[in-house]
């Protein structure tokens, strides 16, 4: 963008904002009275800016999900051209662009995964994936992996394996969790990828063998886990999976809500290890955000299941035309710009390379993991023993590393993405190399906060 884009700064203006919100909304995942959200007074491309005329490079792609970035010009003009023809219409009908939106989604999905749901968001896809599994086999239970993010509804949130769970999780809703491999903190003690793959799916099916292959209606993964870390699962472990829900009988739902369109540097993460799931959960880059809009691809095989046999669910806004309008136009957009291409040539030329060389220099990076526009550091106290920089779900004083880090990154102009003891780089798909430069630049000086904390 134009660096010189950002407005005047108008600080009353931003004060306004901030009593507004500070007076009616609520937030979530939040202590209401002890945060203080930045007031934003725009954004364009990979970047946005506050009411006091900071500019800020955005690493968090909101929360991962402006994947062409903001207010790409082509999609907004969509959006304003949907509105002027068919603003909304119910879910019962077929529309145009609602046909069209799953056309090409489908188009994108692997194998046989050509017919599409659409729900508002991921958590929705995620809750209408498991109902198709547990409809289509008869079963009860659902088995999903301990460090997982699968959405705050009510079967998501259970899904869910990271401590956002703990709160809601009523122990009832015929979930099992389970470890999936994650070799830098390996649950299984494995020297190597491959060892880890072993034991992790061995571990799976001594699970499926405990609970009752014949209880056991879905596996849901995400492909390359988000929010929990970015662990890229190891060669052979998903056809794996694959293989182990094909003996059982058992739905393998595959949640690409935070991995898809483009953001591991193909259209689904699935595209790298060769697998194709019975159900694909999405949202987020679908459409970059601009309206919200998510869905489930289904496979011939399930959606048989419901060809004279009502499927009992639906949404009053399932397909909404705005956000239909919105995907369509967003497809387009990486298609003519070559955008996931793009994430794939930015994280092997760029990305990949300039975090590992932060690794080498900084003694708090524990390890470098992703993908295309998909990292994360783990960050650590003592790289020999790995410990983490800060406690698992720390809070207030114990979380103070990390809270610094940032304080640090925003400071310098860059917007982090900071879960746990994590920094996740997931700028926009799109973002130029210099932009991505200028960012590792701005992480390289906040990392020497983090080195403070080392031992």
């Amino acid at each position: 963008m134009n660096p010189d884009a950002t407005p005047h700064a108008d600080p009353r203006a931003g004060a306004a904002v901030k009593a507004a919100d500070r007076a009616h909304v609520f937030h979530s995942w939040s202590a209401q009275e002890l945060i203080d959200p930045l007031a934003v007074a725009g954004a364009e491309g990979a970047y946005f800016w506050d009411y006091d005329g900071n500019r800020y490079l955005d690493f968090t792609s909101g929360l991962v999900f402006t994947n062409i970035g903001y207010q790409h010009p082509t999609v907004v003009a969509a959006i304003q051209e949907q509105a002027a023809k068919l603003t909304t219409f119910a879910p019962a009908f077929a529309v145009d662009v609602r046909s069209e939106a799953a056309r090409l989604i489908a188009e994108r999905t692997p194998g046989d995964l050509d017919k599409i749901f659409f729900t508002n968001g991921g958590a929705e896809a995620v809750e209408n994936a498991v109902r198709m599994a547990r409809l289509h086999t008869g079963r009860p239970k659902v088995l999903s992996a301990y460090r997982s993010y699968h959405g705050g509804t009510h079967t998501a949130i259970n899904l869910t394996g990271d401590p956002r769970r703990w709160p809601s999780d009523s122990g009832t809703a015929g979930v099992v969790h389970f470890n999936a491999p994650f070799l830098y903190r390996s649950p299984f003690y494995a020297a190597d990828e491959a060892e880890e793959c072993a034991r992790a799916l061995e571990h799976l099916e001594a699970t499926i063998g405990f609970e009752g292959p014949a209880t056991v209606a879905a596996i849901i993964l995400e492909t390359i886990p988000g929010t929990a870390g970015i662990m890229t699962p190891p060669p052979g472990y998903l056809a794996g999976v694959r293989e182990i829900c094909d003996r059982y009988g058992i739905v393998f739902v595959l949640d690409e809500v935070m991995a898809g369109f483009g953001r591991t540097g193909k259209w689904f993460a699935a595209e790298h290890f060769d697998v194709v799931p019975d159900l694909l959960t999405f949202a987020k880059g679908v459409n970059s955000g601009y309206v919200p809009l998510g869905g489930v691809a289904i496979s011939a095989a399930v959606a048989d299941t419901f060809a004279t046999r009502p499927y009992p669910g639906g949404l009053t806004y399932s397909g909404h035309p705005l956000a239909c309008a919105a995907a369509v136009a967003t497809i387009g957009v990486m298609e003519d710009e070559k955008v996931v291409e793009h994430a794939a040539h930015l994280g092997a030329t760029v990305l990949g390379p300039g975090l590992r060389e932060l690794a080498a220099r900084h003694p708090s990076v524990g390890e470098v993991r992703g993908t295309g526009a998909f990292w994360a550091l783990d960050l650590v106290r003592n790289a020999e023993t790995r410990e983490p920089l800060v406690p698992y779900n720390a809070s207030g004083q114990a979380n103070a590393p990390m809270a610094a880090f940032a304080a640090a990154c925003k400071k310098g102009g860059l917007w982090p993405f900071v879960n746990m003891n994590r920094t996740h780089v997931v700028p926009a798909c799109n973002i130029t190399e210099a932009e991505a430069k200028e960012g590792l630049a701005i992480l390289d000086a906040a990392l020497t906060v983090a080195d403070e904390h080392t031992v």
